[in-house]
């Protein structure tokens, strides 16, 4: 047993008062605050739940198509979004994907300036990457504590603490993709007398489009690994059915739902790769060709 040097109890009490505090004094103002984030969630869930099941397997193969122009990847997406539905997981999978996207959509807008701020200031760089860090190492239950005590058990806090858990690879990977931008093309672009912000908007963020986009692709595979532990705090969704399968010893009902999260991961991430492999393909060819 480690010998007690120090008694915590004083520290712990004034954590526990200055959160309770916060919720007591702040609690409105952060609902308030909150409240575009919930609107976004519960408008892609709604959109997602009223749309025709055919209809977004077509739009879904679809794009897989574009992706690829080939026939393997429409094929698997097919095949996933049937055995979705054949399993009775269609509702669930939409729930979940709509707090998917929400929070995707939420860390592409706070994630990808906070990447290109990094990118111009390296004294910011250095004030932002151990934020980043925390947010990456810190096991997700703990920063769950604080925002379930703020908002109470709901959609707000998943969807926060999916936020959280999956904002550092993109504002990591917009900082690497901007930095990494030829200083050759930078210089040119100067020489033409570009501003600081048409080199941006019109070199640099086009060159590392493929860098940001594999960003994306991170963000939203961790978004969906969040899906079962957001399920403790009232997400619902798949990540609820895995629990309920783990509660009462069911283990179909948690393996296929486990297996739905899988078939939800392999559409968006094969897709996101597709999309960037693409993309990288073209800028290739365009620098090839200048």
């Amino acid at each position: 047993m480690f010998p007690d040097f120090v008694n915590t109890n004083p520290w712990r009490r004034a954590v526990d008062d200055g959160l309770n505090w916060v919720v007591g004094n702040w609690g409105d103002s952060f609902e308030a605050a909150a409240r575009p984030l919930l609107l976004l969630l519960n408008a892609i869930e709604k959109l997602l739940l009223i749309t025709p099941w055919w209809v977004i397997v077509i739009i879904l193969v679809g794009v897989a198509w574009l992706a690829t122009r080939r026939w393997q990847l429409p094929l698997v997406v097919f095949v996933a979004l049937i055995f979705l539905g054949i399993m009775d997981l269609w509702h669930d999978a939409m729930t979940t994907t709509a707090l998917m996207l929400a929070a995707t959509i939420s860390t592409i807008i706070i994630s990808i300036p906070v990447g290109v701020w990094m990118s111009r200031s390296s004294i910011t760089r250095q004030i932002v990457t151990p934020i980043l860090d925390l947010m990456q190492t810190l096991p997700s239950f703990v920063y769950l504590i604080p925002t379930v005590m703020i908002f109470g058990p709901g959609k707000i806090p998943a969807l926060i603490a999916t936020i959280v858990y999956a904002a550092p690879p993109l504002a990591r990977l917009t900082d690497l993709g901007l930095r990494s931008v030829d200083t050759s093309v930078m210089e040119a672009s100067r020489a033409f007398g570009t501003t600081p912000m048409q080199r941006l908007f019109g070199v640099q963020i086009p060159l590392a489009l493929p860098t940001i986009l594999a960003g994306i692709n991170q963000t939203t595979m961790m978004a969906l690994a969040m899906v079962v532990i957001a399920s403790m705090i009232g997400a619902g969704g798949l990540g609820y059915q895995v629990l309920q399968g783990i509660g009462r010893l069911e283990i179909s009902r948690g393996l296929f739902a486990g297996l739905g999260i899988v078939a939800l991961a392999v559409i968006f991430d094969r897709v996101t790769q597709a999309f960037g492999r693409q993309l990288q393909a073209r800028i290739g060819v365009s620098e090839g060709r200048a």
